[in-house]
């Protein structure tokens, strides 16, 4: 993973002229480019491990799986927030762990807790390191030190039950990683997040995630079906049943519970046979709000797509100037839309997968549907444009960052009678927040996630940085989006967790008790208070 930014370092992608072309007219870009500095410039303070921390550490894993150098240290730094790839890029992490750990088993990382309670050392769990809500950042709080417990060494499939569908999996373990494994066994999580390079199983239980083919195959709480969790004051290890009545679902304290509690050590999930066949189609709508409605209906009458995306005018009209290389086929598409009378508009991409038969069906109803809610049936391809780079935005995420760019996103989720509402006062929120500081920005917002009562909103917001004050700039955005979608009823976060940029908003949410009955929990798992300070709740 790249130290200041997405992905492989090895990765090399030309930004498309186009794209440079478009964000020069939409929002502006910098005179020059702006690099990352180099490794070795980073600012870091000198490792504050003292003598005894690192005796007990070593006691727990071994001496040669501590490590404190600069280069790795400067790795768990941060992780993949606006503002975290700001400062890396800058070289001015807002923080670092004093060391980096690397437990190779449940028992050892018990023995690295019970050190780190003893010895006032916070501790932060580091999955894929892909958090992009402050979640991994190393806050030393009232500890006499902090490191990051990277879980990289606690992989694989432990057990496969394919007569049960169940598999349980090392927390540790890469999205792709995990369903090649699967795949050995004809057997696919379908958990895709766009993360899903990096992002570990156990991260994602931590931080409830939903993948992109989660309409279809269920968010991440619904997919795990037990667990193993280790924290200070002892080890909680939850049976996969069918279904229980054993009292309250204590799976549910530990799912979202971003290491504050513990640290999740295996993961059983609930798998499904692998699709034999994938099915894309593209829906144009001719607004939001009617291609929304469509959605309503297939949610609510169970014709939902295992992939669901609707993007709203600007956010299409984006996304086909992007796509536009004056070939023969986009300018064929471009003439059919408006030959059908559509101006504007807005794309739906829709993904069934299964057996062959059951995807032919399963297609057909929904497009029907769609059809008959207004929707301009555009055939395959864009959809599978879409499937070949649907990892491939925090990439260029990098390329904008150095053009002098902020982009950021903001989700949500809210029921579909105030849908459209919140999407409005959102973006009207991140424009005024953004055009008061003289950067007028660049609003797109989609529908990716659907349900019978609602479905989420996901908005990218890009504007020319405003330069020495980026951090600043952000946060105007960042709050003013976070009190909109408190005050229109949405949800704090349908997908990203909390973390440390969304915990002053939880009380607004859950209220006070509900944060109380959070500390308690967190007072009878972790007294000493060393699991993963600042985040979810403060």
């Amino acid at each position: 993973m790249r130290w200041w930014g997405w992905g492989d370092p090895d990765h090399v992608r030309a930004f498309p002229a186009q794209a440079v072309d478009l964000l020069r007219e939409e929002v502006g870009i910098a005179d020059q480019p702006r690099p990352p500095v180099a490794l070795d410039r980073v600012r870091l303070p000198a490792p504050g491990l003292g003598r005894a921390a690192l005796r007990g550490l070593s006691d727990a894993v071994g001496a040669a799986r501590i490590l404190t150098d600069h280069h790795v240290r400067v790795v768990h730094a941060a992780g993949k927030s606006y503002p975290d790839l700001i400062r890396q890029r800058a070289g001015t992490p807002d923080s670092a762990p004093d060391a980096v750990v690397f437990p190779e088993s449940h028992d050892q990382i018990v023995a690295v807790l019970a050190a780190c309670a003893r010895l006032r050392v916070a501790v932060v769990p580091f999955g894929g390191g892909t958090s992009v809500v402050g979640g991994v950042a190393p806050v030393r709080g009232q500890h006499h030190a902090v490191i990051s417990l990277d879980l990289r060494r606690l992989r694989g499939l432990i057990d496969v039950d394919r007569e049960s569908l169940l598999a349980r999996v090392a927390a540790g373990t890469r999205g792709p990683a995990l369903e090649a494994a699967l795949a050995g066994h004809r057997l696919t999580l379908g958990h895709f997040p766009q993360s899903f390079e990096y992002v570990t199983i156990g991260g994602c239980a931590a931080t409830r995630s939903a993948g992109q083919a989660s309409t279809g195959y269920g968010r991440i709480d619904e997919l795990v079906g037990g667990l193993r969790i280790a924290a200070p004051s002892g080890a909680l290890d939850l049976a996969a049943h069918p279904a229980s009545a054993a009292g309250p679902d204590l799976r549910e304290l530990i799912i979202g519970s971003e290491g504050t509690l513990g640290v999740i050590t295996d993961v059983t999930v609930r798998v499904r046979p692998r699709p034999a066949h994938t099915h894309y189609e593209a829906i144009f709508f001719e607004t939001f709000a009617q291609g929304a409605q469509a959605l309503r209906l297939v949610a609510q009458e169970r014709r939902a797509p295992d992939i669901a995306r609707l993007s709203d005018e600007d956010e299409t009209r984006v996304t086909m100037a992007l796509a536009d290389d004056g070939g023969t086929r986009g300018k064929l598409g471009r003439a059919y839309i408006r030959a059908r009378g559509y101006g504007g508009g807005c794309l739906g991409i829709f993904g069934w997968e299964g057996e062959d038969d059951d995807v032919r069906q399963r297609s057909a109803d929904t497009i029907t549907l769609l059809r008959r809610a207004g929707g301009l049936p555009l055939g395959s391809s864009p959809g599978q444009a879409w499937a070949r780079g649907r990892f491939a935005a925090p990439y260029l995420r990098d390329d904008m960052l150095s053009l002098g760019v902020m982009i950021d996103t903001v989700e949500t989720a809210c029921r579909w009678s105030g849908l459209l509402a919140l999407r409005d006062q959102v973006a009207a929120a991140l424009r005024q927040a953004l055009g008061d500081r003289g950067t007028d920005p660049l609003v797109m917002c989609h529908i990716s996630h659907l349900y019978e009562s609602g479905a989420s909103l996901y908005f990218t917001v890009i504007a020319r940085q405003q330069d020495g004050q980026e951090i600043e700039q952000w946060q105007a955005a960042k709050s003013a989006a976070t009190d909109a979608i408190i005050a229109g009823g949405g949800t704090l976060t349908h997908h990203h967790g909390v973390g440390r940029d969304h915990a002053p908003w939880l009380e607004g949410e859950i209220g006070r008790t509900g944060v109380d009955l959070l500390r308690a929990l967190k007072t009878r798992l972790d007294p000493a208070g060393v699991m993963n300070p600042g985040k979810l709740i403060g």
